[in-house]
């Protein structure tokens, strides 16, 4: 498949939400809800949950599944209460010294009148600010689209992996043809030139593991094969990043963002 491709078979809805993954890949989860400012936002769940033996924070963008669901998730789209929501788990994370993990899958960040009015961008912009420096490993899976800060809000972490067919993008194909040619059906070229696809986001050095996916995520077989070795693979490296001291965890963090878009003359 081509870029373009990939992802427009990643918004084809014929894929696993955040809620399906924490599902199968975590027990005993207890949902928490609101960001006790304004009110609670349905596009981000999360709460408390069991990895193995290990207790976590866990977070994920829902798209939701039927219409209806869609519509009550807000496609994903998250408002500001959402990352509010987001960080306000982070934060009691770090308190207990319980790793975070977060499912990404977003178009981008709602962008509504009321959004705009409760403070989108400034959500967004803290919760980069305060995932730098949280004192607990956080480790973030593109599960579906990555778009924009919307995504961003969610993947300041210390280990970013995307499914194979996931995108990871700071604009969408659409519209950076838009802005580009004046031309969202130029979206195709737009997309070879942006390489948000895993492939290329991991010879750059952004994410650090390509998640192998099934042929097919209706064939129950296939999914659960999946998701058990995932879920070994989450296990595996939440305790390899339990297992470094705190201002090694924040250094190796800092380092690998500052190394984002790094100009290097040598590399054709």
């Amino acid at each position: 498949m081509t870029i373009f491709e990939k992802i427009q078979y990643t918004r084809s809805g014929k894929r696993p939400t955040a809620a399906a993954y924490i599902d199968a890949l975590f027990t005993d989860f207890i949902q928490l809800h609101g960001d006790r400012r304004f009110g609670d936002d349905s596009a981000v769940i999360g709460g408390i949950a069991m990895l193995d033996n290990t207790p976590v924070t866990v977070i994920g963008i829902e798209k939701g599944c039927d219409t209806k669901d869609k519509i009550q998730h807000n496609f994903g789209q998250a408002n500001p209460e959402g990352y509010r929501k987001a960080l306000r788990l982070m934060k009691q994370a770090e308190k207990f010294h319980r790793p975070v993990i977060t499912f990404v899958d977003t178009a981008g960040a709602y962008c509504g009148i009321g959004a705009e009015e409760r403070g989108q961008a400034s959500a967004i912009a803290e919760n980069l600010y305060e995932m730098m420096t949280l004192k607990t490993p956080i480790l973030s899976v593109v599960i579906g689209e990555g778009g924009s800060g919307g995504a961003l809000g969610l993947a300041v972490a210390d280990t970013v992996w995307m499914l194979e067919n996931a995108y990871y993008s700071v604009v969408s194909p659409e519209g950076c043809a838009s802005i580009l040619w004046k031309d969202a059906a130029k979206a195709s070229e737009a997309a070879q030139a942006l390489k948000p696809d895993a492939e290329s986001l991991y010879g750059l050095g952004i994410i650090e593991k390509i998640i192998p996916e099934p042929k097919d995520f209706s064939v129950d077989t296939e999914k659960d094969t999946f998701f058990h070795s995932l879920q070994a693979e989450l296990t595996d490296e939440v305790r390899t990043l339990q297992s470094k001291q705190t201002d090694i965890l924040l250094a190796h963090r800092y380092e690998k963002f500052r190394k984002v878009g790094a100009y290097d003359r040598n590399h054709h």
